[in-house]
């Protein structure tokens, strides 16, 4: 059992400059577009943590030649061979290589964390054996599941996909698209996309790679023509959605905290972080590529779809049970198959510290009422670490269990945390 780690608490204004490194999901797409490139490219200001490097680890071990100790890093693409991976509890490794799996000149098995075994891949087995690929998997209560093995090569150039599940399942299969024999079209049942920002985030770096791709939205379809790639240097923007607990940290302490290099546009969904903010009282600016957000010492609730930007429910959720009037949070359902089951955790640690957090169908609503302290779980989820972080700074005496879990995306939290607090 981890010791509890004291969550800072503030009594007067947060103000700071936090430098926030490089995005986790521009990091995991890149790096697999760079392996499956036609020549060496690089990587400038790529995010180093368990999550990227658990993604670097497989693809070396797939054949694939990473060098490079910092973010900075040089990757020379090869023949992908069998081998075995452990995806530890990171979704990207999990669905983006067990797609890319089916290039390989032998069999690839993976496994993972236990907690891994309760999120949903079964869309992504469905699609790569409609392509002609071989599974074999273990059995769980949201279908197949770790250990898995697949077995390629695949012959076909269309699947039919339920992606409601998360916007990973797509990703996964527009990556490898371009290494088909004949290319790929992927259909999706229904309407319902959560997540749409990190499609497009693929989308934009396959294109700068080469990649060929049109898209419908009545149904919903992509094509990837075949094509080689050529990435040559790209350089990764900021994390911004782990920005978010530092720029919340100015909205509930009245305070300001920038964030340098903050890109003028972006397809990140983290970035919705400012018009949240704007939204439930605080202001913000940016200038001369610094984002600087204040707080105005006012907190009001909000009634907000984020089916756009999920990854940053656990934040909002924060600040939600911090403010003057209920917010209701819609459009995330998707979140309950993510590290953990994000609505669950939320609602009953919000519940537990003297609040009033009850799901709904497709979200959260959050009342406020006077809190407490306690220890905050965190469920070996980093999004649920920093929401109890966020929580410790207007309400003390909170802890937060096992705050060493931030590692997965961002291994220097508690010490930037504890330098802005």
């Amino acid at each position: 059992m981890h010791d509890p780690w004291p969550a800072p608490h503030r009594e007067s204004p947060v103000h700071g400059l936090v430098a926030v490194p490089g995005s986790k999901s521009l990091t995991a797409r890149q790096l697999v577009i760079s392996a499956l490139a036609a020549e060496p490219s690089t990587i400038e200001g790529a995010l180093r943590s368990r999550d990227t490097d658990l993604m670097i680890t497989a693809l070396q071990s797939m054949g694939v030649e990473i060098a490079g100790d910092s973010s900075t890093l040089s990757i020379t693409p090869g023949p992908l061979h069998g081998t075995s991976i452990d995806v530890g509890l990171a979704g990207t490794v999990y669905r983006f290589l067990v797609a890319a799996s089916v290039l390989a000149d032998c069999p690839v098995s993976f496994d993972g964390d236990k907690a891994m075994y309760a999120r949903p891949i079964e869309p992504v087995l469905d699609a790569l054996e409609q392509l002609g690929a071989t599974i074999e998997a273990g059995q769980g209560s949201k279908g197949r599941t770790l250990p898995l093995t697949v077995t390629g090569p695949v012959t076909g150039n269309s699947v039919t996909i339920d992606s409601s599940g998360s916007s990973q399942f797509i990703t996964a299969l527009l990556l490898v698209g371009s290494q088909l024999p004949a290319g790929l079209t992927i259909n999706l049942t229904g309407n319902e996309v959560p997540s749409l920002p990190h499609v497009e985030m693929t989308i934009g770096a396959l294109r700068r790679a080469g990649a060929t791709i049109e898209t419908t939205s009545d149904p919903i379809s992509f094509t990837v023509a075949p094509a080689s790639l050529h990435p040559g240097h790209v350089v990764i923007e900021p994390d911004l959605s782990n920005a978010s607990p530092f720029l919340a940290a100015a909205a509930v302490t009245g305070g300001s905290v920038s964030v340098p290099h903050w890109p003028n546009t972006t397809t990140q969904g983290g970035a919705h972080i400012i018009p949240i903010l704007e939204q439930m009282g605080a202001t913000s600016s940016l200038e001369d590529g610094v984002m600087t957000v204040t707080g105005t010492g006012k907190l009001r609730g909000i009634d907000l779809d984020m089916s756009e930007c999920g990854e940053l429910a656990p934040t909002v959720a924060a600040i939600a049970a911090l403010a003057d009037s209920p917010t209701r949070l819609s459009g995330i359902a998707h979140l309950r198959g993510h590290e953990t089951d994000r609505l669950a955790a939320i609602s009953t640690e919000i519940t537990k510290l003297g609040g009033r957090c009850v799901e709904t169908r497709d979200g959260l609503y959050i009342e406020p009422a006077p809190l407490h302290g306690g220890v905050v779980e965190s469920y070996e989820d980093h999004r649920m670490a920093t929401f109890g972080a966020i929580l410790g700074l207007k309400v003390p005496g909170i802890s937060v269990r096992d705050i060493a879990c931030t590692s997965k995306t961002l291994p220097e939290f508690p010490t930037m945390w504890a330098d802005l607090v």
